[in-house]
């Protein structure tokens, strides 16, 4: 499977097998260019993956030892993501697997990150499983039934989790991407008098973390503390709040296993809270497949290649955070896998 991924600002192509065997996976990032913005510039995005497409895909061929010839299939990310970068790499996608002749498989960006889990050497994840995928634009807990059977049950009503991290690292005077840079004040930093807001959303599985933000700039407005106390606290009131909910809804749900997927799955504390509160096991995929990457994408395409399910190669992108987008495929079929 060549797999390709442009959803944000990561140009990325990857040879996977199987849905499991990762041959190559590279990813040409954007994080120097968008750092002088402050944040990721759509219209500079999209530019810059028409310079990277190309290299990118010839490169993940070339370290996987195969050429065109070898490939079986293409995926590429469907959706959701910013619509000029989507748009580079899935139609980048559906031509070569036109001009090739081979089955194309559009995916969605958020199934693909929780199939990053299937990237983990061992035993493949055990269904029912509850997935928490939290990333910079996107904080849900969906029920995974089976392959391609989806239940969302709760995601943020304001700001995503990776989002907060970020815009508290711009607060907070950090370098872009705020994320791991608040992550790393926060090892400098410990319990004190400052105490931050928890949004419980009680009788939700909802998230708020608008509130927590808005907390964070009044404390640095006051000037009563510094960066790493800051950072420690509003890290441990975004890890209470993520962890105490799936740990909570994993129990009440009896599931078998807990996967954890985006960008935000790397963060340190976070794991060590998941694996300590979650009454089931919790599998995190490594660091390099929580960020945006094409072989999760890989993963995602070879169980519904599987299936026997193609995408028709005049769909086109789709934008918006939508779990039954991700359902759409023949539950009926899925389940007897």
């Amino acid at each position: 499977m060549l797999a390709i991924e442009s959803s944000c600002d990561e140009t990325a192509a990857a040879v996977v097998e199987s849905g499991r065997r990762v041959r190559a996976s590279i990813v040409a990032s954007q994080v120097d260019l968008h750092a002088r913005y402050g944040g990721v510039v759509p219209e500079v995005a999209s530019r810059q993956h028409l310079l990277k497409i190309r290299p990118v895909i010839e490169e993940a061929l070339k370290r996987a030892g195969c050429t065109l010839d070898d490939i079986d299939a293409v995926a590429a990310t469907r959706g959701p993501g910013l619509a000029g970068a989507l748009l580079v790499g899935y139609n980048a996608g559906k031509a070569i697997a036109y001009g090739r002749n081979l089955p194309f498989l559009g995916v969605n960006h958020l199934e693909g990150h929780v199939y990053a889990n299937w990237l983990i050497e061992g035993p493949e994840p055990r269904f029912p499983a509850l997935c928490l995928v939290v990333s910079g634009g996107h904080t849900d807990l969906v029920l995974m039934r089976g392959h391609g059977q989806y239940e969302r049950l709760g995601g943020t009503r304001d700001d995503a989790a990776g989002e907060a991290f970020d815009k508290v690292g711009r607060l907070l005077g950090l370098p872009f991407p705020g994320g791991p840079h608040v992550a790393k004040q926060a090892e400098l930093g410990g319990p004190s008098a400052l105490s931050l807001p928890r949004a419980w959303m009680h009788g939700t599985f909802d998230f708020s973390f608008s509130g927590l933000k808005t907390a964070v700039l009044h404390t640095v407005r006051e000037g009563r503390f510094d960066t790493p106390t800051i950072a420690w606290e509003f890290q441990e009131a975004v890890v209470d709040v993520l962890a105490g909910k799936t740990s909570r809804l994993s129990r009440e749900l009896g599931v078998a296993e807990v996967l954890v997927a985006g960008g935000v799955a790397s963060n340190t504390r976070l794991r060590e809270e998941l694996r300590s509160r979650c009454p089931v096991p919790v599998r995190i995929p490594p660091p390099e497949y929580c960020t945006d990457n094409a072989a999760m994408i890989g993963a995602a395409a070879g169980f519904r290649l599987a299936l026997g399910q193609r995408s028709p190669l005049d769909e086109d992108i789709f934008t918006t955070n939508d779990w039954d987008e991700a359902s759409r495929f023949a539950p009926a079929a899925a389940a007897g896998v």
